[in-house]
């Protein structure tokens, strides 16, 4: 790695370590390796969100252009959630893409990924069918983002009748994930979900 990349990622990785923001935000970062090239971050879901109580992590991946240019960085934990991928954690943020600037850090990244998870912006969406819920039935987007952040980070609210609509998907011979996945995307309608998965 580039020598002004080293520095620099070591200096905000002190920082964001140090922060008491940062610590008051339930945000983490770690190293993957010893070589400040792959980090592996954490954010506390925001309250009166429905991604409170869940911990996601996140893939950070630094470039030898960096300061220069922005980290790599995608959500390993399963979210539902209009700017990042259901299915592969891609995040769709302007500080990610064109608008990064070489002043921003990582601390700025792991704030602004936690402000999204508060503010989605679902006419500028990575993920089309979490957005068109999240516009047309916005409970539903509710109730479906909770459950997600409760079965893949953690988060409080069990929610017995949609796992219910899953164990009928999965006593059919479909995978759980599978399952989830179709009852999501065709708002837990059984009918619809299993018509798609069947087709």
């Amino acid at each position: 790695m580039a020598n002004i990349a080293a520095q620099r990622i070591k200096r905000e990785f002190k920082e964001v370590i140090k922060s008491e923001e940062v610590v008051k935000c339930a945000i983490k970062l770690e190293l993957v390796n010893d070589s400040f090239t792959e980090l592996k971050g954490e954010i506390g879901g925001p309250p009166d969100t429905p991604y409170e109580g869940g911990n996601f992590v996140l893939e950070i991946k630094i470039p030898e252009t960096y300061p220069f240019n922005p980290p790599k960085v995608r959500f390993i934990t399963k979210i539902w959630h209009p700017n990042i991928s259901s299915v592969t954690g891609v995040i769709c943020l302007d500080i990610l893409k064109d608008q990064w600037a070489a002043a921003m850090t990582l601390r700025t990244v792991l704030l602004s990924l936690q402000a999204l998870l508060s503010a989605a912006e679902p006419d500028d969406p990575q993920d089309a069918v979490v957005a068109k819920q999240y516009k047309e039935h916005p409970e539903m987007f509710r109730q479906t983002a909770k459950y997600w952040t409760f079965v893949y980070a953690g988060g409080p609210g069990k929610m017995p009748e949609l796992d219910d609509k899953i164990r009928r998907l999965t006593d059919m011979g479909i995978q759980e994930d599978d399952a989830r996945v179709a009852l999501s995307s065709y708002n837990w309608d059984l009918e619809r979900a299993t018509e798609q998965l069947f087709s």
